[in-house]
């Protein structure tokens, strides 16, 4: 069995279970898996992971394994872990997993530290801590570190900022901003793990309620459409006035979020930003006002602010707390303010994750590859890898689409042909 910390080792079988279940619908990882049971591209890589542990990135952890890695994983996220699926790793797929759900700040980093102990020479990130530990306490490791992939748009924001500084000692794949996944991870996989996180935590009707998105990027967008497509009067707020133009032409009402926080029932932030929900939102919400969080760190909602403003709070379900004010009035925070897809529910359907993770795998060959050619800084998915993922997932579908005549790729390609 490889070296873990996780939950409880004798969860392993019924961890099994769900991962195969997931599998099933993960038909282009699959492929990619097949590929690399034969080719074993990987071959003597060390790559250190820091994902949500869930099972659909255990089929990835399996892939790149068959492909001949060597692989530790942790979490990126302290309230994201699967804890079957994390003993299933360690015990049936002789992975090494450092991640239980729950953990607090100082284990979660431990984790990270136990995940770099490999000398990784490929990181996987979701987020980028693993990446900030590496660059800030554990710089004797870079050495050894030829490139890297990162998962979300919080943890690229944070790569750009260290590639603008000069800090960043390695060159990374921003797997995010690929289409074939934040068209449909983040528009489609945000939107239904999000509202299915809210109605798993409250139980609460979504239909009539004033739902408020705050922020209307891919995330955004996908949760105000499943809210409006289960019956609420979805509001958004943004601070892009292209967004805002585009979210109001999409059909939603658009306002600033003081004015949102005097009418919403439903509250869920998806900036990357901080303190998005402040102090002056919460004095003015009403009664009984649910907030909760699907960006990537509690940070866009300001829970110490909240804290100052209640003279108590209780938790009244499994990730519900109650924050209740002076004058009576009750807020209730879902998660801890965490990314409440992955707290309260199993965070994104398989098949939507299922172009993610082979992004992932793919890229992860790519660096093997090319590392030598590749700069300090943060690169994008190169185009044949996006859309051999996307020709794949069509496949699987049995769908067909057509190609291009020589006739039309000469027009495309030329200047002379007029009206």
């Amino acid at each position: 069995m490889a070296r873990h910390d996780v939950k409880d080792i004798k969860l392993a079988n019924k961890g099994r279970l769900r991962i195969e279940w997931a599998e099933m619908e993960m038909p282009v990882l699959k492929s990619i898996s097949e590929r690399f049971k034969r080719e074993k591209p990987l071959k003597g890589i060390r790559i250190a992971a820091c994902l949500h542990v869930t099972t659909e990135t255990a089929n990835l952890m399996e892939t790149l394994k068959l492909g001949g890695a060597e692989i530790t994983l942790c979490a990126s996220n302290p309230l994201s872990t699967q804890d079957d699926v994390a003993s299933s790793l360690a015990k049936n797929s002789n992975i090494s997993v450092f991640a239980i759900k729950g953990e607090d700040k100082k284990t979660y980093y431990r984790h990270i530290k136990d995940a770099l102990s490999i000398k990784p020479q490929i990181t996987l990130d979701d987020g980028a801590d693993l990446v900030s530990t590496l660059h800030k306490e554990e710089k004797s490791l870079l050495k050894y570190v030829i490139g890297g992939t990162e998962e979300t748009t919080t943890g690229v924001i944070r790569l750009r900022a260290m590639a603008k500084d000069g800090a960043l000692e390695y060159p990374i794949i921003a797997v995010n901003d690929a289409y074939t996944k934040y068209l449909f991870d983040n528009r489609y996989g945000t939107g239904q793990s999000t509202i299915d996180g809210i109605q798993r935590a409250t139980n609460r009707l979504i239909a009539g309620s004033v739902f408020v998105v705050c922020g209307y990027g891919w995330c955004g967008r996908g949760v105000a459409m499943r809210a409006k497509g289960l019956g609420a009067r979805v509001i958004i707020t943004e601070i892009n006035p292209l967004k805002a133009l585009e979210a109001t032409m999409d059909g939603y009402e658009v306002m600033t979020v003081k004015d949102a926080s005097k009418i919403g029932d439903i509250f869920v932030t998806a900036t990357g930003n901080i303190n998005v929900i402040s102090q002056n939102c919460f004095s003015l919400m009403k009664d009984g006002a649910i907030v909760s969080n699907t960006g990537h760190f509690n940070v866009e909602i300001d829970i110490e602010s909240l804290k100052r403003l209640s003279k108590g709070k209780r938790i009244i379900r499994d990730y519900v707390e109650e924050y209740t004010f002076k004058n009576g009035k009750r807020i209730y925070l879902l998660g801890e303010g965490r990314l409440i897809n992955l707290a309260a529910a199993e965070g994104h359907p398989s098949a939507v994750m299922d172009m993610s993770f082979a992004n992932q795998a793919l890229c992860v060959e790519y660096i093997v590859k090319n590392a030598k050619r590749l700069t300090k800084n943060v690169h994008s998915v190169p185009d044949n890898i996006d859309k051999e993922v996307a020709r794949l997932k069509l496949n699987a579908m049995g769908i067909k689409i057509d190609n291009l005549t020589k006739e039309q790729k000469k027009y495309l390609q030329s200047w002379e042909m007029g009206t």
